[in-house]
């Protein structure tokens, strides 16, 4: 499970230092209950993010089985994807 607390401190934390492998990497450290993977919007197929923010998504992702899918059920999630995104202008 992951509350909607943690998933502000998270967003809070990027929010401040951007999204990069050194945030993802601190956050993992700091974060340990919870899996991260950092990616681009556009490699995202499908799926409602959690959280919206400037340069980035947060979407939640369930690893109970052996395969690894994004939910929108907070009680299963066991991880968070941080998706970057870009603007087009």
């Amino acid at each position: 499970m992951i509350t909607p607390e943690r998933i502000e401190q998270v967003a809070r934390v990027v929010e401040r230092a951007g999204l990069n492998e050194g945030t993802v990497s601190a956050l993992r450290e700091s974060f340990t209950e919870i899996h991260f993977t950092y990616c681009r919007e556009d490699d995202i197929g499908a799926g409602t993010p959690v959280r919206t923010a400037s340069g980035f998504n947060l979407y939640l992702v369930d690893g109970r089985g052996h395969c690894m899918r994004l939910t929108d059920d907070r009680e299963a999630a066991t991880g968070l994807v941080l998706a970057e995104t870009v603007d087009d202008d």
